[in-house]
């Protein structure tokens, strides 16, 4: 396991990081936010990617389902001077947060997610009428798509491409290497709920029309997290169907709502 998954502190400054530095600029070509922007996040985590909208003058809010992320998401907040709201809660589950939305931003959720379609929707309600969406995710078959970096065996931890094994060969691998049943469940089910681009623009198409879409050879995150430099992926590649994917470490949309 690499420290930053242990040291939640690092990871929510990372993650401040690259929204600043890179989600922000990207989402800032297709719509403009500042001060009373209402801003949602999905999936917030520990609020990182929230901290440089918050300090802008936005109102966010940030959804997660892990009640210990949101309540470091206070902490972290506080010791910030920054003002946000968490609630630890299942998006599905949510009673009406009493209005909609500018801005909603989804940072490594959707291959988390079993009823895709169903989350699609959700965000179409949450969204008003000249909203924008943030969505990025990390196309399955890349390198590290399994989200195999969160084992705590450190041969693991780095070996790419070794989720795309068949999945009882996978599970054999990840208990024979004694990783815990917390790690090997969710692994399992990231495999099972995988989100190649191809089954992304698929499900989107019904609620969304794409602004844009970016796709990286080199993840803008991986600069603070490896000193690497992002690299998009050459558009050569990124018109291939199904081979974009062993390549695409991080895939960038901005939608709207599709016109009726």
């Amino acid at each position: 396991m690499q420290s930053r998954q242990l040291n939640r502190r690092q990871y929510f400054n990372e993650l401040a990081t690259t929204s600043d530095k890179y989600f922000i600029p990207y989402i800032q070509c297709y719509m403009h936010f500042g001060k009373g922007t209402n801003v949602l996040e999905i999936g917030c985590g520990d609020g990182g990617n929230l901290l440089p909208f918050s300090r802008m003058g936005c109102n966010v809010v940030g959804v997660d389902m892990s009640e210990g992320r949101i309540n470091d998401a206070r902490t972290f907040f506080q010791e910030n001077g920054a003002r946000g709201c968490f609630i630890a809660s299942d998006i599905f589950q949510m009673e009406e947060l009493g209005l909609r939305f500018d801005l909603i931003v989804c940072h490594d959720v959707i291959e988390h997610i079993d009823d895709k379609e169903g989350f699609v929707k959700k965000c179409n309600q949450l969204l008003n009428g000249g909203g924008v969406i943030f969505m990025s995710f990390p196309a399955w078959q890349m390198p590290f798509g399994g989200h195999q970096q969160i084992c705590r065996s450190r041969l693991l931890s780095h070996l790419p491409f070794f989720h795309l094994l068949p999945m009882t060969l996978y599970e054999w691998i990840l208990r024979v290497w004694k990783e815990d049943e917390r790690c090997i469940r969710e692994l399992l089910n990231i495999k099972r709920t995988k989100c190649p681009i191809e089954l992304f623009e698929r499900i989107i198409k019904e609620n969304f029309e794409v602004i844009d879409r970016t796709f990286y050879f080199i993840n803008p995150h991986y600069e603070v997290k490896f000193h690497l430099r992002p690299r998009k992926l050459y558009s050569v590649i990124g018109v291939i169907p199904y081979i974009r994917n062993f390549f695409t470490t991080s895939c960038f949309y901005c939608l709207r709502k599709a016109r009726e």
